[in-house]
């Protein structure tokens, strides 16, 4: 009893220094300056049919408004919130996400989770192109110039899960090897190929039946000789069709994909803990900017950036309905390929050549034998080496390169390298070979071209403005919203991340542009001394 009343006693205690609660008035708490207003306002005007398409009523139904749950992840990937967990957490606790929810019962963290995975990712892109174009309707966006760049991110996948090809190749080489013996004992004649070694497994097999011969398992147990020859050859089959199976997920244009993550590729990163450069798997993610908005991005397995743009023009051609008038990048995407894409499709290109750094070096310029360091003379197509001798047209060639482009390449020659003071630094030929020039002509005056447009007026204010546009929305993600490693495996789930990602930004950059009073303005100009 006396417990018993210890306890009420208590209870009374904390009733009487309990305080009074009230409602709480979002309107009132939420200023109307604060950015998850914008954030509202803009996306409420989208069109979510699509997004209601994939969410049927003949698959599971949402525990939340589907636009609701894209509206809250928006912002949070904008607020720098990318765990599920804490987006759950958010919804419970901040104000602002309380506001966007509009009343709504709160979704858990497997709710956030299954809407970011792959039925989404359609619906998800079709949004974040809406907006984009209702920024150029705004006036923000234009279709001048666009900035291209590129950068690496983790996959979720584990770090040693590797597969390489040329690990790969060697080991079913020596499946091969084994196989083509294996047909050797058998008197098989003809080409080794992986239906013959199904054939024989196969015929082996029914052998072994119609004789009645039991195969047994375990230990214990001795295996008949039938059955150790078939077991052989079932294993090497087994072993053909798996190394086929990993070079086909390669395919033509990688080297390497993760097991846990079939889609990622083994590439080098900037953010390398253990400071060895070590391989991890990861995307080389491409995005383009115009006006300090993101208005494209894409995910490629490809480790350089060359053999992305023009893929990725091409999806941003299909998704604006227009091409860019002006395309900037750095050095990492210059090829002959690119540069013949930009010429057909009458863009301009802005690209650095490779060597463009470099030759403002001694080092390069002590390089006499380069053909950046020879004189060229156009009336007569010859170059003069630094001793002044002549190297003569000598043949043209034309050859198709894979993607159907006829390219052609110029041979230039001494006449005559004997005696020569600068033979050592200039040729590498032996045996009194004369010095020879191989100048791919079409890289040569595409190359010449993109460099006289960057070191224009133009072109060097449109190089500040990369610098600043689209390498600053890179240091921002990756640096103030510290989006360093993708949450999903699979391209169809981390696609579904950037376009989140990346709609954050741009919802965050038009608050950013309105509160500053720079909306509608496009580059910023050079200033000059």
């Amino acid at each position: 009893m006396k417990q018993i009343e210890k306890l009420l006693e208590h209870s009374r205690f904390e009733r009487k220094f309990q305080q009074l609660t009230l409602p709480m008035d979002m309107e009132i708490t939420i200023p109307q300056e604060d950015p998850v207003r914008l954030v509202s306002a803009q996306l409420e005007e989208l069109d979510y049919r699509g997004l209601y398409r994939a969410y049927s009523s003949r698959g599971r139904k949402s525990a939340a408004e589907p636009r609701i749950l894209f509206e809250v992840l928006v912002y949070g990937y904008g607020c720098g919130i990318y765990s599920t967990r804490k987006l759950e957490e958010a919804c419970r606790k901040r104000v602002d996400f309380m506001w966007l929810l509009q009343g709504e019962p709160v979704p858990d963290y497997s709710t956030f989770a299954r809407f970011r995975t792959g039925r989404t990712k359609d619906a998800v892109e079709d949004l974040f192109y809406q907006f984009v174009r209702r920024l150029e309707g705004m006036g923000e966006t234009e279709h001048d110039e666009v900035f291209i760049d590129g950068t690496k991110v983790e996959s979720r996948a584990n770090r040693y899960t590797f597969v390489w090809r040329k690990s790969t190749e060697k080991h079913l080489a020596k499946v091969r090897e084994e196989v083509r013996q294996e047909f050797e004992r058998r008197g098989i004649s003809g080409n080794v190929t992986l239906k013959k070694l199904r054939e024989l497994v196969r015929s082996e097999k029914t052998a072994c039946e119609k004789k009645g011969i039991r195969f047994v398992h375990g230990t214990g147990r001795r295996k008949p000789p039938e059955q150790r020859a078939w077991e052989k050859l079932h294993t090497l089959l087994e072993k053909w069709e798996g190394y086929e199976k990993k070079l086909f997920v390669m395919g033509n244009n990688r080297n390497s994909y993760s097991k846990t993550d079939p889609d990622a590729t083994f590439m080098h990163m900037k953010e390398d803990h253990m400071r060895n450069g070590q391989l991890k798997p990861g995307y080389n993610v491409q995005i383009a900017v115009n006006s300090e908005y993101i208005t494209g991005v894409a995910a490629f397995p490809n480790r350089t950036d060359s053999g992305t743009l023009r893929p990725f023009l091409r999806r941003l051609e299909q998704q604006h309905g227009q091409r860019y008038r002006d395309v900037v990048a750095d050095a990492g995407y210059e090829s002959l390929n690119n540069y013949l894409y930009l010429e057909r499709n009458g863009q301009t290109s802005f690209i650095k050549p490779i060597n463009y750094e470099a030759q403002k070096s001694r080092k390069f310029k002590q390089q006499i034998g380069r053909r950046e360091n020879m004189r060229y003379d156009e009336q007569e197509n010859c170059y003069f080496c630094a001793a002044g001798r002549k190297l003569a047209f000598r043949r043209e060639s034309t050859q198709r390169d894979r993607q159907g482009n006829f390219l052609t390449r110029a041979y230039y020659r001494c006449e005559d390298c004997t005696g020569c003071p600068c033979r050592g630094a200039c040729c590498r030929a032996k045996n009194g070979a004369a010095k020879e020039l191989s100048v791919k002509t079409d890289l040569l005056r595409l190359s010449s071209r993109s460099q006289q447009n960057i070191t224009g007026e133009q072109g060097v204010m449109l190089r500040v403005n990369r610098s600043i546009q689209v390498e600053g929305a890179f240091g921002v993600l990756k640096n103030d919203r510290r989006f360093k490693r993708f949450l999903t495996r699979g391209r169809t789930h981390i696609f579904t991340e950037l376009f989140l990602l990346c709609l954050g930004y741009n919802l965050n950059k038009l608050w950013a542009k309105c509160n500053a009073g720079r909306l509608k303005t496009h580059l910023f100009r050079v200033k000059k001394e």
